[in-house]
């Protein structure tokens, strides 16, 4: 049925938003415990690529392949920004500021995916539906500023703000590039080969940086790249995909905004962060502007 179909992919989106919101924590632990990061993430999208061709192996028979030149060509646009640079921002950035903090770019994410939509004549882009946007925008402010929507505006922007905005930018340029994709490719196959083609770039970049003796690594660390691996890229990147293929790029996008909040709200919880009532306001701005995005879209679809 249409409507349960529906349902099923809002409530995978939702539980990609909350995976995607703990890797901001495991990715703050992972930054300040290691000098060099980048072999974190090339191990965790080692482990995610290996996890997709086992889940492929016992449900299809096989791996799947690329046929064409097209379809290695939009992997490798997946793995250069939703992995590799993506990876390079997201480490480094948060080597400089807080999880909480980082968790803000996420609310660009919906407006730049929504305004690409609509410059490239895919989406349309409606009164209702950018009010829906800017509700959801100014909760994640809210959420991140502590009850001050405009609290990073009085302050200077440092390399950290201007990394975890290229995520931002890397994101929206991935979400247009599975679009893409998923014409020709299942979102399992899709993330399969960009997660090791991603984990290939990053782990040649950590050998020629250095700093790469996993062995001494704590637990934390590995729980982090464990939790990295198969929540926040095998699970997420998938059902993210799918999302993508059945509702549209600027739609699935809305729910991003839902990171910021599920990022606080482990972060309470695991790294003791404070959480009042700026924050529960502020999740309930979200949660409203994605409703309202969602629901106009179904009205005009």
């Amino acid at each position: 049925m249409p409507g349960q179909s529906s349902s099923i992919t809002y409530l995978k989106l939702i539980g990609t938003m909350f995976m995607w919101g703990g890797t901001w924590i495991a990715g703050r632990i992972v930054a300040q415990e290691l000098t060099a990061p980048l072999a974190a993430p090339a191990i965790r999208f080692l482990l995610a690529g290996l996890a997709l061709a086992g889940f492929a192996l016992a449900t299809e028979g096989r791996i799947p392949r690329l046929q064409t030149g097209s379809e290695w060509g939009v992997v490798i646009g997946l793995a250069m920004t939703g992995i590799f640079i993506y990876a390079l921002c997201f480490f480094y950035g948060l080597k400089q500021i807080s999880a909480g903090r980082g968790a803000l770019v996420v609310a660009l994410t919906p407006v730049l995916v929504a305004l690409g939509a609509w410059l490239f004549g895919q989406e349309k882009m409606t009164p209702l539906k950018l009010a829906g946007i800017v509700i959801a925008m100014i909760g994640c402010l809210t959420v991140v500023g502590n009850g001050n929507p405009l609290a990073l505006l009085h302050g200077a922007v440092g390399m950290g703000e201007w990394l975890i905005l290229g995520c931002a930018l890397c994101w929206t340029a991935y979400t247009f590039i599975g679009r893409q994709a998923t014409l020709s490719l299942s979102p399992l196959t899709a993330t399969l080969y960009a997660s090791l083609i991603g984990s290939l770039l990053l782990g040649i970049t950590a050998l020629v940086q250095g700093g790469t003796e996993i062995a001494e690594w704590s637990w934390r660390v590995w729980s982090s790249v464990a939790f990295l691996a198969i929540g926040g890229t095998a699970l997420a990147f998938t059902w993210f995909a799918d999302g993508v293929k059945r509702l549209g790029a600027a739609k699935a996008s809305v729910f991003v905004n839902l990171v910021p909040v599920f990022a606080v709200l482990q972060a309470a919880i695991l790294l003791d962060e404070r959480l009042g009532f700026a924050v529960l306001s502020g999740g309930l701005l979200v949660i409203a502007g994605v409703w309202l995005t969602t629901n106009f879209s179904e009205r005009t679809a």
